[in-house]
């Protein structure tokens, strides 16, 4: 993920990634529990997080009406590498 990227988004999309990071993949339902967020604000922001390839959305098992949504596999591949790169600097 670059941090343009992040910096650029509303500060309902930071929250809702920050609550995505601390607690893995949750349903939107979840998100709103946790950020206190309203439904419609959490909607916005996981819409913007998918636009930017930040967050990946798939179907929730146990019920499979609503979606999990976690950060994208790949975001904290690049995130790792540019830490460690960040290091050996």
């Amino acid at each position: 993920m670059k941090e343009e990227t992040v910096q650029d988004l509303p500060p309902s999309a930071k929250l809702v990634l920050k609550v995505l990071e601390y607690n893995g993949g949750l349903t939107q339902k979840e998100i709103v529990e946790k950020s206190r967020l309203s439904q419609r604000t959490v909607r916005d922001a996981l819409e913007r997080l998918q636009e930017h390839d930040i967050v990946q959305k798939d179907i929730y098992i146990p019920d499979a009406r609503q979606n999990l949504y976690q950060l994208d596999v790949e975001t904290d591949t690049e995130a790792d590498a540019d830490a460690e790169a960040a290091l050996l600097d």
